[in-house]
């Protein structure tokens, strides 16, 4: 762990770092460079914790939008727990340190052999999207007489319990994912034939809605839904709360929205748990990618400008909208000013070091002119940045660091080309 000099604190600006601090870190690191900012990411975990008021209130981060286990345990120690959509997410949140009895599972199309890893891991919840996967749980649950006894025992002891997601199409419309209410019948009946009984309901508005009233107005809707399980026990309003790229835009309301579902589930006068799974609204804005400027070419007046990263490095547009806002740094600045005085913008693309033609990093941007050795930043990249990175083009990935306290320190390693080798199976004989 290395500690920044003084003179080079993280200074509150638009821009995440000085030019000092990016060349400091690459110079360490190497670039392209995954940046997380603690300080940043804890201040919005305080914010959205404290906007819901309800006193049975679950907060379980989506680490499917982020899986680093430094950023898990920065969540757990803030007394998060884990919402998971795969055994995957399961397996790192109990490397992060959560029990089981802090972890949500709610996903989609397990064969056997997960359902009985996750099963046997003791997750305390598990909301299934369709009658086969609830039938599947059941199954699994009591194949064996053995196996039976111990999960009977774990069920009692951890209060594993089991929930529906709800599929409600007069609201988010056509979805593949979720059990329609008018399925709810034969899912109860499902879990009486084998003893077991259906506590909880998870509903998910959709992927990253910046739009308050879109929750908040299907609020009375879901309950009501909700209530037409006999055994409902807790609420789980899910995720896909969005996140701002576009930083004039509309942001989320958590004060609203938490100040209306906090009435709404009071005056039913019952004690219903509340679940609340943000992914990418806790994760997004405390990540910035680091690149290098590596070519700089002009298509009359357009700047077309080369970096050392690429698309397969972060979402793909269909998850962020597209946008991601890119500042710079001069090498040599001029009177040392990070920002670029408003004639000495031009319309830029920023692009990857691969030949894929959609290879963009950001379109039509307005940059200042741009020289080999400069530096850029790619804000917001905390959800879906490195959780969707690939080998795309067989380019290594990039290493992460945690900014810390005024220290900085490796979380994951930078990969080379020998990853490209992994699990590839080397058979140098000939061919029969």
């Amino acid at each position: 762990m290395a500690r920044l000099e003084k003179s080079e604190q993280l200074i509150s600006s638009s821009l995440p770092f000085s030019w000092e601090q990016a060349q400091e870190l690459v110079n360490i690191y190497g670039s392209p460079l995954y940046v997380y900012q603690s300080d940043r990411l804890r201040e919005t975990i305080e914010r959205i914790t404290k906007a819901i008021n309800y006193p049975r209130t679950q907060f379980r981060f989506a680490s499917v939008t982020n899986g680093n286990i430094a950023l898990l345990k920065i969540f757990r120690s803030a007394g998060w727990g884990l919402h998971a959509n795969s055994p995957g997410d399961i397996y790192l949140g109990l490397q992060a340190g959560f029990e089981p009895s802090e972890i949500v599972y709610s996903g989609s199309n397990l064969n056997r052999a997960e359902m009985v890893q996750v099963l046997n891991w003791g997750v305390a919840i598990l909301n299934f999207d369709s009658l086969a996967q609830l039938r599947l749980c059941c199954e699994v649950f009591f194949d064996h007489a053995e196996a039976q006894r111990r999960r009977e025992e774990s069920c009692r002891e951890k209060g594993v319990r089991l929930g529906l997601r709800v599929n409600l199409p007069e609201v988010t419309g056509d979805s593949r994912i979720g059990v329609r209410s008018e399925e709810f019948g034969e899912a109860i009946a499902l879990t009486g034939e084998v003893g077991l009984k259906l506590s909880g309901l998870h509903f998910y508005r959709g992927t990253g809605t910046n739009a308050t009233t879109a929750f908040t107005e299907v609020i009375d809707t879901v309950i009501a839904t909700a209530q037409q399980l006999p055994d409902w026990e807790y609420l789980d309003f899910g995720g896909g709360f969005g996140y701002p790229y576009h930083h004039s835009k509309a942001a989320f309301d958590w004060e609203m929205f938490g100040a209306e579902l906090t009435e709404r589930i009071t005056r039913l006068g019952r004690g219903i748990d509340l679940i609340i799974e943000p992914g990418r609204a806790a994760v997004a804005s405390c990540a910035t990618l680091l690149a290098e400027v590596v070519s700089v070419k002009w298509q009359g007046e357009k700047q077309i400008v080369g970096v050392d990263t690429t698309v397969a490095n972060l979402s793909v547009p269909s998850v962020h909208g597209g946008y991601r806002e890119i500042v710079t740094w001069k090498k040599f600045p001029i009177l040392h000013s990070p920002l670029p005085t408003p004639h000495s913008l031009f319309t830029t693309d920023v692009c990857g070091n691969t030949t894929y033609s959609r290879d963009y990093l950001g379109k039509n941007c307005q940059l200042p002119a741009l020289e080999i050795g400069d530096a850029i930043a790619i804000l917001d990249v905390g959800a879906y940045g490195y959780a969707m990175s690939s080998h795309f083009l067989h380019r290594p990935k990039p290493a992460e660091v945690l900014l810390e306290n005024g220290t900085h320190r490796l979380i994951r390693q930078r990969e080379d080309y020998s990853v490209l080798l992994t699990n590839q199976v080397l058979d140098i004989s000939p061919p029969f």
